[in-house]
Parts: C-alpha cells; structure tokens; sequence
C-alpha cells in the first residue's frame, strides 16, 4: 500500500488517509440527498409519472457515480481529491435544461452523457491540462483563496449563519428569535426558531474544531463534525425522529441507460438543425461550467496541499481530469447529471490527506452508504458546516501570494476571489478573472506576458455570458 500511494513519499500514513477520507466524505455526503431532491423537483412540478421512483433510482446513482469517480481520482490519479454530481450543474440541469428549455429528464442525460465524451476527447489531447498550464501564477492563487471565501460563504448559508435579505441581500440570522418555533419568514422561507438554533449549533462546533486545530489534534475536523452532531441533539438540531441504521437501496432501473439521444437531436418531430443548434448550447454550458470547476477544485485545493510545483502545476493533472470526464459519462448512463470534483475535498485535505488513498477510502463509503442512508443522514448540515467554515479560513492563506502591487494582477485576482462568493459559482470567478486579466495586461503594455490560451478562453467566456443560458 505504501509502495502504491507513495504514503512515506507524501510524508501521510494509512491513518492520516483514512482520517482525511471519512472527512472528506462525511463533509459532501449531502450531495446523495439533495441531488435526489434537485434533479426530482422539475418531474414533480411538470407531472411526470414515477417521479418517485426515478428520485429513488437518482439516490443510487448518484452514490455510484460518486464512488467510481473518487475510486478512479484515486487508483488511477493517486490524488486526494473526491468526486460526485456537482452542485449548481445540478440546478442547471434541472431547472434550465428540464423546465427552462423543455428538455425532459431522459433528454437532459443524453446531454451530460455528450459532454462526457467532449471531456474525455479534449483530455485526451491535452487540451484541459494545457488550460491549467496557461492560467497565470497569480490567478492560481486567487483561485485557492476565492475557494477559500466560497466553501465558507456555504458552510454559512447551510448553517442559516448567514441568511437572504430581500432588502439588503444577506443578513445575519436574529439570535433573538431562539425560541420563535411560530415565527416563519417568506423573505427567507425559514421558520426562525430552528433556523437560529442550526447556526448557534454550528458557531459552538466552529470553536470545537477551532480549537482542536489550534491544538494540533489529528482529526479535528472529524472529530469536530461528529462532536457537533450530538450537539445538535438536544438543540433538536439533529434529527433523531426516524433514526435508524440499515436499509436496503432502491432500484436502479428508472434511470438505467434511459437516454433519450433521438429526442434530444430533434429526430421526434422538433426539427433537427434547431435541435442541434439548443443542444450545442446545453453541451458548451455544461462542458464549460464544469472544466472549470474542476479545474479550479484541483488548483486551489491541490496548493493549500502543498501538491503544486513551483509553477502552479499539479502532478497527474491529466488523470485527474480523465477521472472526471469517465464519471461524468458513466454517471449519464446510470442517471445523474454531470459529475466534477468536490471542493469539500479541502476539508481531507485539511486533515492531512496527500494522496489516493484519500480518495479511496471516500468513495468505498459512498457504497457504504447505498446501504446506511438513515446513518449518514443523521448528519445536519449545521455539524458540517463549521468543517467548511474552517477549511475556508486555511485556504484563505494563499491571499497573501498574491502581487497586489501590481494592478494588472491585483485587479483580475481580486475579482477571481470575490466573484465565487458573490456569484455561487468558482466557474464565474475564474470566467472573470480570465476575461480581465487579458485586458489589464494590454493596458499596461505587457500583452505579451499573456498566454495565447488565455485569449481564447477570455472570448470564449464572452460569448458564454452573452449567448450561452447560465
């Protein structure tokens, strides 16, 4: 094992490994009960039949998908890095693909499933590695520490720390309205009673990892999200009114290999070139949002780990990213929207995780849990959320890299860092800060120093905003 992973190359030990997986896991294991809940709400609110069983059946495949591609990202990449449907290219799945376009369900896989073949294409070439290459040193730092800003801007909102304002946009959760279990917000569609007893709860395990962090005990983070788990028990926070342990899952078949590509290309009647032309569009969305999301997890992640070399770069780069182009295409067939790279890996990474067998130990839990899911869903999303708050006060270290003298690169970095957060998305801020960053650079007479690459992307994220749906 050690020979394998490189553990005693990496400075880690199978211990630290499989502290940093279970982490890792137990942080992003919501995705396996919210995914179900987005990718099912557009075949509620439309009508469609067996609408329950295809949630059920989405419940299973997203355990899998997320499992073969954290088992490939760690016994082919020997990375650290965990994988599963991804937030936000699940929304855009379902509520533009599904009920925006009028695709349906079966169509809108057949899509991921294309982009999954456009992923492995342009891997293969080294089209996506030389894209990571090409982004500038002071942009890769950036990335780390909007990543930094973004995962605790969600542990906030997932805690209801930090709530939606519909005068000033975001507040802070009333404290005061402890015991208002009556009191229910349309502004925030929360009942403020359990809404200020979930941030109260995360605040107390944000000092309890504090703390173990500050003391420098292995798995604080773990330790810290199970601590608050029982916390939360008497706060009503974790709820212990269907506990259970067991349950067999679901099956499968509703959306096995249910792509609907003749639909999809227009071949039922629609009219294929127009067909075509709204598929291209849907495919170039996904396909964009979701290189960069993972190719910002990797950089920002993978240089808070010390992987990086001096040039910003990340060792096996290119497998990384084959990972996530295979469990993107396997995910579709199986019937889950696109998968990417987690950025919740930060919080293994945190506990010291450095190589696959990181990852490994991830995504055999997440077939654990295709059999445990009244287990883990004991979990509130207010004992996970100081993990992420946390992991988001490491990542933000990289700040201080960054040349802040020079406003040709403090510009387009600046903007790279606050745009995730302000926009809830790290493909957004990436988008930003490439299109500036070219700009900034011919203003200040050194066109030159930009990558050719970096030109392409700023037109190409031009026309995305411009023409593409996001």
């Amino acid at each position: 094992m050690d020979k394998f992973f490189g553990l005693k190359e990496n400075n880690t030990s199978v211990k630290t490994e499989i502290i940093a997986g279970i982490t890792t896991f137990i942080t992003m294991a919501y995705i396996i009960f919210v995914n179900p809940n987005i990718l099912s709400t557009p075949l509620y609110i439309l009508g469609v039949e067996g609408a329950d069983d295809i949630k059920a059946s989405v419940f299973v495949a997203t355990c899998i998908a997320a499992a073969i591609g954290t088992l490939i990202m760690g016994l082919y990449a020997n990375l650290p890095f965990a994988q599963a449907p991804g937030m936000g290219l699940n929304a855009f799945f379902a509520f533009t693909i599904v009920l925006g376009m009028g695709y349906t369900f079966n169509q809108a896989l057949a899509a991921v499933f294309i982009s999954g073949i456009l992923f492995i294409l342009i891997t293969l070439i080294g089209l996506r590695e030389a894209i990571v290459k090409a982004i500038p040193l002071n942009l890769k730092y950036a990335i780390t520490a909007g990543i930094g800003l973004f995962i605790a801007l969600i542990g906030m909102v997932n805690a209801n720390i930090v709530m939606k304002n519909s005068a000033t946009v975001v507040q802070l959760v009333d404290f005061s309205k402890y015991f208002s279990t009556e009191f229910y917000d349309k502004a925030t569609n929360l009942t403020y009673g359990m809404a200020t007893r979930s941030a109260i709860v995360a605040l107390i395990g944000l000092v309890i990892i504090g703390v173990l962090v500050i003391l420098k005990v292995r798995g604080a983070i773990l330790i810290g999200i199970l601590a608050t788990t029982v916390v939360g028990i008497p706060f009503g926070v974790t709820n212990m009114a269907n506990f259970g342990i067991f349950s067999m899952p679901p099956s499968l078949k509703p959306t096995f290999f249910t792509l609907d590509f003749p639909g999809l290309l227009g071949l039922d009647g629609r009219g294929v070139l127009a067909a075509i032309f709204s598929t291209l569009t849907v495919v170039i969305s996904f396909s964009l949002v979701d290189m960069f999301d993972t190719i910002g997890t990797l950089i920002g992640t993978g240089q808070k780990a010390g992987l990086l070399d001096e040039q910003g770069r990340l060792p096996r780069m290119e497998k990384a990213l084959m990972a996530d182009a295979f469990a993107t295409t396997i995910g579709a067939c199986i019937g889950t929207s696109t998968v990417t790279t987690y950025v919740e890996s930060g919080a293994g990474i945190a506990e010291g995780g450095k190589t696959g067998l990181t990852s490994v130990v991830t995504g055999i839990l997440f077939l654990v849990a295709l059999f445990f899911a009244p287990l883990v869903g004991l979990v509130p999303s207010a004992a996970t959320a100081p993990a992420l708050i946390m992991v988001g006060v490491l990542m933000m270290g990289a700040i201080k890299n960054i040349d802040f003298d020079d406003m040709s690169e403090a510009l387009p970095a600046f903007l790279t860092v606050v745009m995730m957060p302000f926009t809830y998305s790290i493909a957004t801020g990436i988008a930003l800060g490439l299109i500036v960053y070219p700009v900034t650079k011919i203003v200040a007479g050194k066109a030159k120093e930009v990558h050719p690459i970096v030109y392409v992307l700023a037109v190409l994220f031009i026309l995305r905003f411009s023409i593409l749906p996001h």
